[in-house]
């Protein structure tokens, strides 16, 4: 009887260790899914081709030289964005940096990750859902630098046109609460409204002109991104508003043009390299099971107490000198992206 209780409690003994780590590497945290040391696999997820992918696998490297990163590119398209998710998740993938498509219908993908036993960063998008961390460019100064940017360009006193994200959007409707926190009490805003897509943009300065009675009676637009200025500065030019104040956000290649060529005033740039320098930190924080610490705590609607990093945007006109805003190409976008 002493023998079998003896034997009983080696084998206890020599199972312990196994089940006290869950299988982990020793010094591992708890509820970790990759180790650095060893390397593992980031499924970086974008809604749309730009310069984020480079830039994130190179700081991702720096961190974790034997990590992979596995790309999807979802081309705008929600669905397959979708589909990406559960073909990573399948190959085992358990650390995702989600740009979403639509953030706010992301939640059953976020979710469905997080029952598969994986982290997910929701980069430059807050998508809806149990995430575990974010980063972006951090959306109420953006509100707040376009609002001083427009101020400080108009030459009448006329009312301004605000043509803002969608109202399903968490980020746009922070950039908003910093457009009106400027602006309310300053100026008199003419014409107000949320969109979905950029072609929509046209339609309403159109609308907007002949609701204020004639162009000469704006003093300015603010735009929720440059794919929406493009559009607007169009429609000014066609107008014969084509010294209006324009200011949009994002800094795309184009809209720099614009910004050069003097029929876009400004634009508030992303930093892309920042970015994805936060958004590679956080993937190998969150993969070790380690406390994640941002510069902000935000919510998504189901999730509360997001650690989040929130970088700083900078402001683009014509008389910014080369090389002088923020580090990193910037990325394409469309009405409600940022």
């Amino acid at each position: 009887m002493g023998r079998r209780l003896t034997g009983v409690c080696v084998l206890l003994l020599m199972s312990l260790p196994s089940c006290g780590q869950g299988g982990r590497q020793p010094g591992a945290e708890l509820g970790a899914v990759g180790d650095a040391r060893e390397g593992f696999t980031v499924g970086l997820l974008l809604p749309g081709e730009g310069p984020d992918r480079p830039l994130f696998t190179r700081a991702l490297t720096s961190l974790c030289p034997r990590c992979h990163v596995q790309y999807a590119d979802a081309a705008g398209d929600q669905a397959r964005q979708g589909r990406q998710i559960g073909r990573m998740l399948a190959d085992g993938v358990r650390v995702l940096v989600l740009g979403a498509v639509d953030p706010g219908a992301a939640a059953p993908w976020v979710a469905r990750a997080k029952l598969s036993g994986a982290k997910v960063v929701a980069y430059d998008r807050l998508a809806n859902g149990p995430v575990d961390a974010y980063v972006a460019t951090d959306p109420a100064r953006v509100g707040r630098e376009q609002a001083l940017a427009l101020l400080g360009a108009m030459k009448v006193a006329g009312p301004v046109l605000l043509l803002n994200g969608p109202a399903t959007d968490p980020y746009a409707a922070t950039v908003k609460r910093g457009l009106h926190a400027v602006l309310d009490g300053r100026v008199t805003i003419g014409w107000e409204r949320d969109l979905t897509r950029p072609d929509e943009a046209a339609r309403e300065v159109a609308a907007a002109v002949a609701a204020l009675g004639g162009a000469s009676k704006v003093g300015g637009v603010c735009c929720a991104s440059d794919a929406v200025a493009e559009a607007v500065a169009a429609e000014l030019a066609r107008a014969g508003m084509a010294g209006v104040p324009l200011i949009g956000h994002g800094g795309r290649p184009a809209a720099l043009g614009r910004v050069r060529a003097g029929t876009q005033t400004a634009t508030v740039r992303t930093d892309v390299a920042a970015e994805a320098s936060a958004a590679a930190r956080l993937a190998v924080e969150v993969a070790g099971g380690r406390t994640v610490y941002g510069t902000a705590i935000v919510s998504n609607g189901t999730t509360v107490s997001i650690p989040a990093v929130l970088v700083p945007p900078a402001v683009v006109t014509k008389g910014t000198p080369p090389g002088a805003p923020a580090p990193g190409a910037a990325r394409g976008q469309g009405t409600g992206s940022h």
